[in-house]
């Protein structure tokens, strides 16, 4: 991995302990520290968050991230926006939240969204995708897309159900621009799916599509996957066991995230809404999102909000949230994990003295970097969010700055000697990063710009480039491991491949 320019703290989970939030908080209280019966699928490394630290929670500036405000309303404007996600589309960024005019979940709340053609430093004025119902209220459930159309997804909140919960349309577009009607997500059997879709939807590597629903009757979280390319139909509900909380109304875990550990296996993290503690809980599935473990609670700090989590293109998991344990949703902090179970490197991507003033007051607006979503896109990770669930913004930092796990090193300069119509190449073997080298790609570039290409094994340091056109030629080589490329060797002094039989 290239050197980065955030100075990271790594440490160590101290003899490789991992407490419960009841441990934890007797722990802080002075009392006495008792481990959990099962111990959580993932942690943060003892001493990685200081929460005594309002400002950053111990941890270093992400030096090179960049805020953008992609709508900041005035006086005549829907004033309160949250639930900011993003996604691409047809190389431009787009980005959808939830407004009203100044209260959450109001009646007259909509679903919004504004496109981005300049890389996502300019935006485009809100555009309104969805209308006030006069029997509930719609916000946002995020979005997918298959690469050839873009789907929307809608949450429905209908004013007569009891206890509160909803159901989840979509609208789809080819462009962009003209969206279908709303039609609703379903199941496997074809029914509509009576849940609120979490605004997490990624697909596993196998392609599958995993997020989760919040199920009727009220707020049962439920994870949720479809192999339905355009995420729209035969949904299936992984088989999932909540820990009691309010019976028929509410779940203990809500509004989760997920990424992979290093070995595959998915992680779900949840916010504790049910629990005496401030720390997220977590469950395992190690069969794509069919059956999942019981949830149990980790020492990662909770803020009881939304959160964000996911794996860079190297595997690197990252969580993005405000873990203070507390209900302050300030500061916005990024961990990260290269096997996805400890959590040993972090940065602050805002803290808490950048946070804007609140300038219009509402219904459960408050201050704070509130419910983080993420993705890649390019050479960046964002993470969006609405802004004292006012301003809607994002951050994004480099990922070179946070991928943890190490491609291959780069190659010495090869040895190529030139033949009748062949190249044979030869080279030494780099360093391996932090996975075995699967394959070398060999390339040989001619005088006139065409390229011939040939992939060897891994467990090999040679090579023959056969059936070339006459001609001069440069070779380089290129280590792979499961983590990605590593860089390039640099060129071989010119040879000859003269056409001639040997």
């Amino acid at each position: 991995m290239s050197p980065s320019p955030v100075s990271f703290r790594r440490r160590i989970l101290a003899g490789g302990a991992l407490l419960s939030a009841a441990a934890l908080t007797a722990s802080l209280a002075g009392g006495p520290a008792v481990a959990d019966v099962e111990s959580p699928p993932v942690a943060v490394a003892d001493g990685l968050i200081d929460t005594a630290d309002l400002n950053a929670l111990g941890l270093p500036q992400a030096e090179n991230a960049e805020t953008v405000t992609i709508f900041s309303p005035g006086d005549d404007d829907l004033k309160f926006n949250h639930g900011t996600v993003l996604t691409s589309f047809q190389g431009r960024l787009y980005a959808q939240w939830q407004s009203s005019e100044r209260d959450e979940d109001a009646p007259e709340t909509i679903v919004r969204y504004s496109v981005s053609d300049e890389h996502g430093e300019n935006w485009s004025d809100p555009i309104d995708l969805t209308a006030p119902r006069t029997d509930g209220y719609t916000s946002n459930g995020g979005w997918w897309t298959d690469g050839e159309t873009l789907i929307a997804y809608l949450n429905v909140w209908p004013s007569a159900l009891s206890p509160r919960g909803g159901y989840t349309l979509y609208v789809s577009s080819t462009d962009g621009v003209t969206w279908s009607d709303p039609a609703p997500v379903t199941d496997t059997q074809g029914q509509p799916v009576l849940g609120i879709i979490e605004q997490d939807v990624k697909a596993l590597d196998s392609g599958r599509i995993l997020t989760a629903f919040h199920v009727q009757p009220g707020l049962q979280v439920k994870p949720y996957y479809t192999d339905d390319p355009l995420g729209v139909s035969g949904w299936t509900q992984g088989e999932f066991e909540n820990q009691p909380y309010l019976p028929d109304e509410m779940s203990r875990e809500l509004e989760p995230s997920w990424y992979t550990q290093e070995d595959g296996d998915v992680v779900m993290t949840f916010r504790d809404q049910g629990g005496s503690s401030m720390f997220k809980l977590a469950a395992v599935s190690e069969d794509d999102g069919e059956t999942w473990s019981e949830s149990v609670v980790t020492n990662i700090p909770d803020s009881r909000t939304k959160q964000s989590a996911g794996n860079l293109p190297d595997g690197t998991a990252y969580l993005a949230g405000s873990l203070t344990g507390t209900k302050t949703r300030h500061p916005l902090v990024l961990v990260l994990s290269a096997d996805g179970e400890t959590f040993t490197e972090g940065v602050v991507l805002r803290d808490s003295a950048d946070l804007q003033p609140l300038r219009y007051t509402g219904k459960s607006k408050n201050l704070g970097y509130s419910y983080q979503k993420s993705f890649v896109w390019g050479e960046h990770l964002y993470v969006s969010y609405g802004t004292n669930k006012e301003d809607v913004e994002y951050t994004r930092v480099p990922l070179g700055d946070i991928s943890l796990r190490e491609v291959p090193a780069q190659i010495e300069r090869p040895d190529a000697t030139g033949g009748g119509r062949e190249i044979a190449v030869q080279w030494s073997s780099s360093g391996a990063g932090d996975s075995p080298i699967t394959r070398y790609v060999v390339e040989a570039e001619s005088r006139s710009g065409v390229i011939v290409t040939t992939t060897v094994s891994g467990d090999d340091v040679d090579a023959v480039l056969t059936g070339l056109r006459p001609g001069r030629y440069r070779v380089a080589v290129t280590a792979v491991n499961a983590f990605g490329e590593g860089e390039t060797s640099p060129w071989s002094p010119w040879v000859t491949v003269t056409g001639k039989r040997d």
